[in-house]
């Protein structure tokens, strides 16, 4: 696990750094990953470490926000019924609870409808407009999916039925025949920022519809800790209006939560500060897995739960969930890891792609992701699932797992997805034929490089800067995420101090010393790594900087991703 990996230092940007440094007079490491990230002057950095609400973009600047918001507005005039509907992970479903309560609020003719994962597939479902057919809803509001479903909305609109579509997916050519699309990705959008989750584009029209009906904008600011849950889980880049809703979501999870997240982490036993990686570590697994292992619905009824009693027998069944859910997926990763080391062949090629019929059709792709971190390169896990073959492909960083997929698509029924994840479904006796073409266009694309793990390295610095100061700057960087990650920083020619030593087998406990500085560590996974210290000859290591409390004390020590021998 902790094999070699390719160390990239992100290159100084020398005049912008020393503007900065001019201007805000902080370490000019931090100045420089700031510069890095793209803030060049004191307006840009104040409005970073201390966001505004009131800096959020107007909503109506959104292409259809004032069609969409019209037609809800004429469906609560004509006593429509409505039918919220979205996708059953965390972000379809935190999508579906928001604006199910909003709308339920002013408009009692609302219901909500999550998509069975495995009866009904992906996104807009022919079942769900059938529901919306029987119950005689006219309105539906899609949430995280629907801009690649023209046909079923074409079918929904012959019954009668418009469909809002507010989604974050790449449209197609043909967008779908909707009463109106709030997508910001739309080529003519004008929307700044192009980057919102499903449920960010849901809490936009919450805010327009706020505006028209004259409420105060804190309605729509009730709904941030589930925006934040989305924002995090979903995995999209953590800067502008998506940095600013997470901060605001993370204040509201940490002083009014929604009874969802409160449920979940009071079972988790979690106590503290909420931050991004425990909405990623702890709420968004428990989410996921109600649809992976069962209905996503039971999370909507979670999140939208009236009494906090109510809220915690919900999350009790996403808990269990989790619980089968990590079973499944340490077993089928067991089994999987030993396919692999007992087949040479396998070994040795540029991609991993694995099939066995019993595997739980729920947990393939985390299963992928588990793969990647002891076999680092493209890998797709597959399983049986009722009459075909399905599974889902994940990526290493740089190669397009989706277009290498693409270029098999004559042995697929269906494909789809993006760069570093995709899913696919095949006829069983086209496996193996798949495996071996998979490989052939990964063995052909891939760039050797590609097939080292990198740690992108943000600043050189001494042991001497890391002081409590330095480190309280950097936490004001967070939320951390995708694009603006928690810095990490190369330290060269440290020496070990005689007492590093390895824990539990594993783990490595680092004793360092650099100019007379001494600093603690720990390296997860690094037990290996304790000979490079033992010779008394100078590393150079990669860390990222942490507080560490023990017996009450609090101290600064380093989080050691990786050390070599130094130059």
């Amino acid at each position: 696990m902790s094999g070699t990996k390719r160390w990239n230092l992100i290159p100084e940007i020398k005049e912008k750094t020393a503007a900065l440094f001019r201007d805000l007079k902080i370490h000019p490491a931090i100045c420089n990953i700031l510069a890095q990230r793209g803030i060049n002057n004191y307006e840009e950095a104040r409005l970073f470490f201390r966001p505004q609400l009131n800096s959020l973009h107007d909503p109506f600047l959104m292409k259809d926000m004032d069609k969409a918001v019209n037609r809800i507005l004429q469906a609560f005039s004509g006593n429509e019924k409505i039918l919220v509907f979205g996708d059953y992970d965390v972000d379809g479903t935190t999508s579906v609870a928001c604006m199910y309560q909003f709308l339920k609020k002013h408009h009692p003719q609302t219901e909500f409808y999550i998509p069975h994962r495995y009866r009904e597939g992906y996104g807009v479902s022919k079942a769900g407009i059938d529901h919306a057919i029987q119950n005689g809803q006219t309105l539906v509001v899609a949430l995280d999916c629907g801009i690649k479903s023209t046909e079923l909305i074409g079918y929904a609109k012959s019954e009668g039925i418009d469909f809002i579509v507010c989604d974050h997916h790449l449209p197609d050519e043909v967008l779908p025949p909707a009463a109106a699309i709030l997508n910001p990705k739309q080529k003519d959008c004008n929307y700044p920022f192009k980057d919102l989750c499903g449920c960010g584009v849901g809490f936009k029209l919450i805010s327009a519809l706020c505006q028209k009906m004259q409420l105060p904008p804190e309605v729509a600011y009730d709904y941030l800790d589930l925006v934040a849950t989305a924002i995090a889980a979903d995995i999209v880049p953590m800067i502008g209006e998506n940095r600013l809703l997470t901060y605001f979501g993370l204040i509201k999870a940490n002083t009014q939560p929604n009874l969802g997240i409160k449920a979940l982490s009071d079972l988790s036993k979690f106590q503290g500060a909420l931050h991004v990686n425990n909405l990623v570590f702890l709420i968004a697994p428990r989410v996921n897995a109600a649809g992976r292992m069962d209905e996503g619905k039971k999370a909507v009824e979670m999140f939208t739960a009236p009494t906090y009693d109510e809220a915690v027998k919900k999350a009790e069944l996403l808990h269990t969930d989790n619980t089968n859910r990590r079973e499944a997926d340490s077993s089928i990763t067991e089994e999987a890891l030993a396919l692999i080391e007992g087949d040479d062949v396998m070994v040795k090629r540029k991609s991993t792609v694995l099939f066995q019929p019993h595997w739980h059709k729920g947990v393939v792709g985390i299963v992928a992701s588990r793969l990647i971190d002891y076999y680092y390169r493209p890998t797709i896990v597959l399983t049986q699932s009722g009459d075909y073959v399905a599974g889902s492909a994940r990526s290493v960083i740089g190669f397009n797992v989706y277009e290498a997929i693409h270029q098999c698509r004559d042995l697929l029924l269906g494909y789809g997805g993006h760069f570093y994840a995709a899913g696919m479904t095949m006829e069983t006796d086209k496996v193996e034929a798949f495996c071996k073409k998979f490989e052939e266009v990964v063995h052909s694309s891939i760039l050797p490089e590609m097939l080292i793990p990198q740690i992108l390295i943000d600043a050189e610095i001494r042991f001497a800067d890391i002081k409590r100061s330095f480190y309280e700057i950097i936490c004001q960087m967070e939320p951390f995420g995708p694009e603006n990650m928690c810095p990490t920083f190369i330290s060269k020619k440290v020496y070990n101090t005689g007492r590093s030593k390895t824990v539990k087998d594993l783990h490595l406990k680092f004793d360092l010393q650099q100019d007379g500085v001494r600093i603690c560590g720990i390296g997860f996974n690094m037990a290996d790594k304790l000979s490079l210290l033992e010779n008394q000859n100078p590393v150079d290591i990669v860390y990222k900087i942490e507080e560490n409390e023990w017996n009450g004390q609090k101290s600064l020590q380093l989080k050691v991703l990786d050390v070599k021998p130094s130059e």
